[in-house]
């Protein structure tokens, strides 16, 4: 089996949380919860935490973990990835998103999986949602795909338009091809890219095929601070149940 590294960009700036990987989640940071949830995977050989900023560097060495200093001049979390991806001795790597703080360990497993089909460049998830009310909501990434659960485009727009019976919710977890990886993140940022902010995009629009793993179940991210309440909750509950 190819082994797999997963890698989590992190930078300290966000429009609408600045310093959004650093807040509290019962105690820890989110960054701390992210990179926990990171090595309950069985399939990663590694974890790393890529980041520009020494406040971040500092908090993560302080939980023990494996944290590099990259370049600030990155455009997106893909480019932080492919600065690391490049200098380990990996095939396939897997970007893993700062601000999921409770992912399931059995995600990453389960790409690393898919990605054992050297013909799959790249692979990320998606889960249903029935709320029609949520479409319009430009936090939420929505996804459409053909009829063998690839990738036809991603937008923060509603897509489908007008669907009022279901959507699908993408999850900002990827995995790639090393190879492929390096290739993309030497292209330069695509229109479609720029204009819905999201880098996945860029792959798209070069003509490149991302499968889309469907999972059942929500993946919480946290894109503002009263998300950091809903992800607070979600821990307590679990951990009554």
């Amino acid at each position: 089996m190819k082994t797999a590294a997963g890698i989590i960009p992190v930078r300290y700036d966000s429009h609408r949380f600045p310093g959004k990987p650093l807040a509290s989640i019962l105690g820890k940071p989110m960054i701390q919860r992210v990179y926990e949830q990171a090595k309950t995977a069985q399939l990663l050989h590694r974890v790393i935490i890529a980041t520009d900023d020494e406040r971040i560097h500092q908090a993560s060495r302080s939980f023990g973990a494996e944290v590099w200093m990259t370049s600030s001049s990155h455009q997106s979390g893909t480019e932080r990835v492919s600065e690391i991806a490049e200098k380990i001795d990996s095939p396939l790597i897997i970007n893993i998103q700062g601000d999921h703080p409770v992912f399931e360990g059995k995600m990453i497993d389960e790409v690393v999986q898919v990605l054992q089909d050297k013909t799959l460049p790249m692979a990320t998830f998606a889960f249903k949602r029935r709320e029609p009310h949520l479409l319009p909501k430009e936090n939420i990434v929505k996804v459409v795909m053909d009829r063998n659960d690839y990738a036809l485009y991603f937008s923060r727009s509603p897509l489908p338009f007008n669907a009022q019976d279901y959507f699908w919710h993408h999850v900002g977890i990827y995995g790639y091809q090393k190879d492929f990886l390096l290739d993309l993140s030497k292209l330069p940022l695509s229109r479609l890219e720029q204009l819905e902010r999201l880098e996945q995009l860029r792959a798209l629009e070069n003509g490149y095929k991302i499968k889309i793993i469907k999972i059942s179940h929500p993946c919480l991210s946290v894109d503002s601070p009263p998300d950091i309440i809903k992800i607070e909750n979600y821990l307590k509950n679990k951990k009554n149940d």
